[in-house]
């Protein structure tokens, strides 16, 4: 059974990570329902769509931030298991927020998040492996997919087993969210970084 302090570290976390900033950045910035755009996601990715670099920026740096937020107040208040649920429900709220009918983002900016505040080693191993996928592939969202596959077995051989379970999760979590990624990729049609639209 899961102690109060589990309980509240995942009501914590979902709460948090739910606040779905892009759509709420975009629309007091003028560019109105952003679920209306492009993958119609709330995240960075589809924010960058309205055109506005700093704004997507910012979602990246909220999404990124309400996460850790998560983590690190479960580990203040309660401890180490906790700050990982609290991490992971973060995530989870990003992914599938109640208040949008369970349709939210992509959940990478918060698996980032996550990383960097229960242990930002791992955060920045994640952080280049994402960056040479990018690279790479030239697709962010094979980067992501790529990213969420190799964390936690990286993070098991660093010694981590817990935090490679949750990266396991998080990382289903992720692919689940880029199913329709996975099927433009598999026809070559997903966009590529730089290529003209």
């Amino acid at each position: 059974m899961m102690g109060n302090e589990n309980i509240l570290a995942l009501v914590l976390g979902y709460i948090l990570g739910s606040i779905p900033f892009g759509l709420l950045i975009a629309r007091f910035a003028g560019h109105g329902d952003i679920r209306d755009i492009g993958s119609g996601n709330i995240g960075a990715t589809n924010v960058l769509r309205t055109g506005d670099k700093k704004l997507a920026v910012f979602t990246l740096l909220l999404d990124m931030g309400k996460a850790a937020a998560a983590a690190l107040l479960a580990a203040h208040f309660f401890s180490f298991v906790p700050s990982l649920i609290a991490g992971g429900a973060a995530l989870f709220g990003h992914c599938y927020p109640v208040w949008l009918k369970f349709k939210g983002g992509k959940g990478v900016a918060t698996y980032f998040g996550v990383l960097f505040a229960v242990f930002w080693q791992i955060g920045l191993v994640a952080a280049a492996i994402w960056i040479a996928s990018a690279l790479l592939t030239r697709i962010v969202s094979l980067s992501g997919i790529i990213t969420s596959i190799t964390v936690p077995i990286a993070a098991y051989f660093m010694g981590y087993p817990k935090i490679a379970a949750l990266c396991v999760v998080l990382g289903a979590i992720i692919i689940l969210r880029h199913r329709e990624n996975i099927g433009r990729i598999l026809a070559k049609t997903e966009p590529k970084i730089g290529a003209k639209k």
